[in-house]
């Protein structure tokens, strides 16, 4: 008699064969830790590009346990973002991911304990999904994951252990191709310099945040490519990569340098516009103004703006988490949802 052999799911050590390196590298590498074991980058890309060849699941015992659900979604935050109030930026996005659950008969979970592991991290609301080694979030069948402050060795970690999650937002995981619904930043800022083309602007300038993320890169990129396809001239030092607001720059704008500016947020566009008034130049009537962010409620009808679908994301996101949970080999790929221009007071034709 004889019974037929299973094919042996990939191990750490045949990964490890693979790309040439020891068992205990490819063990930091997928667990998020190769920065502080200070395992030089060329090496996490061969044991990345070894994973990906065999198909490595860290976990397939817990993944086939996840098999059996519970109806319950996780939702998991990596600082303090659950708002105190309906303004609250991450407002919208909890409010469509708690409406599509109900409606899809799925219970939810908020994962809210700090588990920073330090004094510090604690301090500034850091939360880790792993803790003591176990990873908080196996009580629901999938999350969904955002916040500011990811922590990309924990999305590595959760990628290659297989555990069902969704993130909001673009983020960089290397080697691993974690699923994302991503508000497309980078088509509306091009449309935001279409716009002002189409106002007759053709020197126009940029003032960045001082955020090094990829939503701000997106915003960037945008930019960049519609300034260089409609040959528009920027020589603001935002355009080159200064954060912030240049009085110097200021000076040569109020004597027409340029005739619109793209601001990446409001913040930033209401300090603008002091700095422009003490120079005696007037909003929208000498400069228009573009800011590449929602603006707040009470100034959604002043500042011409992007719309973030945040309702609809989180409505998304839930969506897809539920796909993968039927279909567990749909654990990658990112979801473009595109960004509403909402028009405003402070963009006007070009009077010269």
């Amino acid at each position: 008699m004889t019974a037929r052999r299973r094919e042996k799911a990939p191990s750490q050590a045949d990964v490890a064969r693979l790309a040439g390196v020891s068992q205990s590298a490819v063990s930091r590498v997928i667990s998020g830790n190769a920065a502080t074991a200070r395992i030089p980058e060329e090496t996490r890309q061969r044991v990345f590009e070894a994973v990906r060849e065999l198909g490595y699941v860290a976990n397939p015992a817990a993944r086939a346990m996840r098999k059996q659900r519970n109806n319950l979604l996780g939702v998991h935050t990596f600082e303090r973002v659950f708002p105190h109030a309906r303004e609250d930026f991450y407002f919208e996005f909890l409010l469509g991911i708690e409406e599509r659950a109900e409606e899809t008969g799925f219970d939810l979970v908020l994962f809210t304990s700090t588990g920073s592991g330090s004094r510090e991290g604690s301090e500034r609301g850091e939360r880790k999904i792993y803790k003591d080694g176990t990873n908080r979030l196996n009580l629901a069948d999938g999350s969904i994951l955002l916040g500011v402050s990811t922590d990309r060795g924990e999305l590595a970690r959760l990628w290659y252990e297989g555990y069902p999650f969704v993130h909001i937002g673009r983020r960089e995981v290397p080697g691993a191709e974690i699923p994302q619904i991503i508000p497309d930043y980078r088509s509306a800022s091009a449309s935001i310099v279409d716009r002002l083309v189409a106002h007759g602007h053709r020197r126009i300038g940029y003032v960045r945040e001082w955020l090094e993320m990829e939503p701000y890169e997106d915003r960037r990129i945008g930019y960049a490519e519609a300034v260089e396809r409609h040959g528009l001239t920027d020589t603001s030092p935002g355009f080159r990569g200064v954060h912030g607001i240049e009085a110097s720059w200021l000076d040569e704008v109020a004597r027409g340098a340029a005739t619109a500016i793209v601001v990446e947020s409001v913040r930033l566009a209401e300090s603008l516009r002091d700095q422009l008034a003490t120079r005696g130049r007037k909003i929208p009537d000498d400069i228009s103004v573009a800011v590449l962010e929602a603006a707040p409620a009470d100034l959604s009808g002043q500042w011409d703006s992007l719309e973030i679908p945040r309702t609809e994301i989180g409505r998304i996101a839930v969506d897809r988490l539920q796909g993968m949970l039927d279909d567990p080999d749909e654990r990658t790929g990112s979801l473009l949802v595109p960004c509403v221009l909402i028009p405003g007071t402070t963009v006007a034709a070009v009077s010269d």
